[in-house]
């Protein structure tokens, strides 16, 4: 005996477009001829998928926005993972208008824009043998120390140009390099594409790198030598940056992994709060427009790397989405997720 079905009345139910939800399509690779085709097609999808979408289509806006000032922070083994040069598109195309970065990962380019090479680590090798002939290891590539000390000698040379009464900072030294890279290498180079299109480039932990401590070492020897050392002092990096910021009409960051370049830039917002709040003038109130972050850290570990847009709403640093604020936050290796991004918005940038 067959059992009767009565047909359910579904009338009352939503049809998704009554409520003016989007649809999702399914991603036809058929109709996919270039990156931008395939960031367009992703944000029409699902997970990570759509949320790499998302983020091409924020930094394509973010971009396009000629009253916003961009900031690019980085962090993580970028230049050893080679994407140096990610970096000198976004500064040549106009992308960003300054840089925050982990010393590292500077250090790391500079080595890249001098002409040295880094390497494919080989498994059979422990570290230990790697120590004993020079390999400096950073997951799965090499570092030469030797790389390292000819940039020590090349820094040496720069900072022996400068006065000793000056008063230095972070993005005054980086400058210098890009000052030496344009009239000395005829290469593609971070520093000297920031040199030319005069993107500042700040390191706000510039001791925690070998730059840093390069510096270090060329201070004891000025010591040693009876000559009075430089002056370093990271609050003009502060007030630098943070002027910049006060003066731009709208600001917008892309960020590459978190730590202390993140962190940074984004807490000029608070900044410039508490300076109207607790000394009564010179401050103002400003938030970031625009965010998009290409990070795999998860957000329930706390970190600063980790912490969503919404999130930093809290704290003053970002326009919420309903008053005009555009995000998008992007769960993956950068190796993997910001090549496709950066790709589809400059083919994106070129149809216009």
């Amino acid at each position: 005996m067959k059992e009767k079905f009565e047909r359910r009345d579904s009338s009352k139910y939503a049809t998704g477009f009554s409520d003016n939800l989007e649809p999702l399509e399914a991603l036809d690779l058929s109709k996919v001829k270039n990156f931008d085709d395939m960031a367009k097609a992703m944000s029409k999808t699902s997970f990570g998928g759509r949320e790499l979408g998302h983020a091409a289509d924020v930094l394509y806006e973010m971009a396009s926005d000629k009253d916003c000032f961009v900031v690019g922070t980085f962090s993580g083994a970028m230049t050893v993972a080679k994407m140096g040069l990610l970096i000198c598109d976004m500064i040549d195309r106009g992308m960003i208008n300054a840089i925050v970065s982990t010393g590292a990962l500077m250090t790391h380019g500079f080595v890249e824009s001098i002409g040295m090479r880094h390497f494919k680590h080989n498994p059979k090798m422990d570290d230990i043998k790697l120590y004993e002939k020079g390999y400096n290891r950073v997951y799965d590539t090499l570092e030469l120390e030797k790389n390292l000390d000819d940039t020590e000698e090349i820094f040496t040379k720069v900072l022996d140009k400068i006065d000793s009464s000056e008063i230095l900072c972070s993005h005054k030294l980086t400058g210098m390099l890009g000052k030496f890279l344009a009239e000395n290498s005829e290469g593609r180079a971070i520093l000297k594409s920031a040199y030319q299109k005069k993107v500042p480039v700040y390191i706000p932990a510039f001791t925690d790198s070998e730059l840093g401590l390069d510096l270090g070492i060329y201070l004891k020897r000025q010591s040693i030598k009876g000559e009075n050392p430089f002056q370093f002092n990271p609050f003009i990096d502060l007030e630098h940056y943070t002027e910049q910021i006060k003066n731009a009409k709208k600001i917008g960051i892309f960020t590459i992994g978190g730590g202390v370049p993140r962190n940074w830039a984004q807490q000029v917002g608070p900044y410039l709060d508490i300076i109207d709040k607790r000394i009564g003038h010179g401050g103002g109130f400003k938030r970031f427009h625009y965010a998009v972050r290409v990070c795999p850290e998860p957000v329930n570990w706390g970190g600063l790397s980790g912490c969503t847009y919404s999130e930093g709403i809290s704290w003053g640093k970002f326009v919420p989405e309903n008053e005009g604020g555009r995000f998008a936050e992007v769960i993956a290796d950068a190796t993997i997720a910001w090549p496709i991004i950066l790709k589809a918005v400059i083919e994106r940038t070129e149809k216009k």
